[in-house]
């Protein structure tokens, strides 16, 4: 079995596309998937399988649609790439607030470098790295006016991808065991 932390796009933000955590873990305990926990109410999962990635993701995709309606992408870490992403930290000399500091998860590495899609931008006093598929954004005067993810949200095309703040990376990297 492998344990994997699930990281779902976009479900529980405002009022659409609504999803309760108890209605998750319901549906995923029925579909097979053991030892399912969640963390907070954006879609943050644990669960052990034996399924590999490339099965997990589609699988979950599926179910979750028939079950709620609308389709939700899912990014996936296994509880070693997880601690990884914890571990690596590059900006941890800088970023000293976890509500302030976040990582996006994409769902594959990017295939241009994010420089390219940021070049010309003001970054201020903004600061980030990528590892992987793993990009660390540190945003010391708060997420909403960031120039950095002001920009990134402008960057058209690229993999699906979903952001944690580092609070709740460590959370979840706490809960994988």
């Amino acid at each position: 079995m492998t344990r994997y932390a699930i990281l779902m796009r976009g479900i529980n933000v405002g009022k659409a596309r609504r999803i309760g955590m108890a209605d998750l873990r319901e549906l995923l305990t029925a579909e097979g998937y053991r030892n399912v926990a969640t963390l907070l109410q954006s879609g943050n999962v644990a669960l052990d399988t034996d399924q590999t990635p490339e099965e997990l993701g589609p699988a979950l995709e599926k179910a979750i649609e028939a079950r709620f309606g609308f389709a939700v992408d899912v990014i996936l870490r296994t509880r070693d790439e997880l601690a990884h992403v914890v571990a690596t930290n590059p900006l941890r000399d800088v970023a000293a607030d976890g509500s302030k500091y976040v990582v996006t998860f994409l769902a594959e590495q990017p295939t241009s470098p994010v420089d390219a899609a940021l070049e010309g931008v003001d970054l201020g006093e903004d600061q980030y790295a990528v590892d992987g598929a793993e990009m660390y954004i540190w945003c010391p005067h708060g997420l909403l006016n960031s120039p950095l993810m002001t920009a990134l949200g402008k960057a058209k095309g690229g993999p699906s991808a979903t952001t944690r703040n580092w609070n709740t990376v460590e959370k979840l990297h706490a809960m994988m065991g």
